[in-house]
């Protein structure tokens, strides 16, 4: 086996025993999020996911990608601007082991961030489901939060649409005080 057959082999060897799906890392926009979320409806189809299980796992797709897209902390600049439309940096990837999905994602984020995030999370896993419910009710009705770049439903729907209390993490602070913020929802 050549040196590229070789990579590509133990790359598939290394995705299948990890069952996973879908994986992209780099630069997300919402063009690039549309075009994902077609190949995320594809992969479930593929996959048996029955409508219901699609519908959560596409939903909570699209909000952790808009997470990424909206709070990731490194931003793709070209020749020290800015590129237009923003992408943000992160990676998301799907998992299916016995039947049950599992939504992965990740992006830098600074240490302002962190601390906004941890709180929101640290509630949300407190929460039974009818909670969870009434609080994304309450919150259709009411005011986006100021420090929020959507409707301030992206946790809620997440959370509304998993089987289990939403996991998550921060790696600890590099030298400039950002840290890597990991997410998992379990479909």
């Amino acid at each position: 086996m050549s040196g590229i057959q070789q990579q590509w082999a133990e790359f598939h060897s290394y995705v299948e025993r990890r069952d996973v799906i879908f994986y992209y890392v780099g630069y997300f926009s919402q063009t690039i999020i549309a075009a994902m979320a077609d190949a995320v409806k594809l992969r479930a189809e593929h996959t048996g996911a029955v409508g219901q299980t699609r519908r959560k796992l596409f939903s909570s797709f699209i909000e952790m990608a808009q997470n990424i897209v909206h709070y990731s902390s490194d931003l793709h600049a070209k020749e020290g601007q800015a590129t237009e439309p923003s992408m943000r940096r992160g990676a998301v990837f799907i998992s299916l082991t016995d039947g049950v999905y599992y939504l992965h994602c990740a992006n830098p984020v600074d240490g302002e961030m962190a601390g906004k995030l941890r709180p929101k999370l640290e509630h949300l896993r407190s929460l039974t489901i009818d909670e969870i419910k009434a609080e994304y009710k309450e919150m259709l009705r009411a005011e986006t939060p100021p420090d929020s770049k959507g409707a301030g439903l992206g946790f809620l729907t997440v959370a509304r649409d998993a089987s289990a209390p939403l996991d998550f993490e921060f790696s600890a602070p590099d030298a400039d005080g950002a840290s890597t913020f990991y997410l998992r929802a379990t479909i």
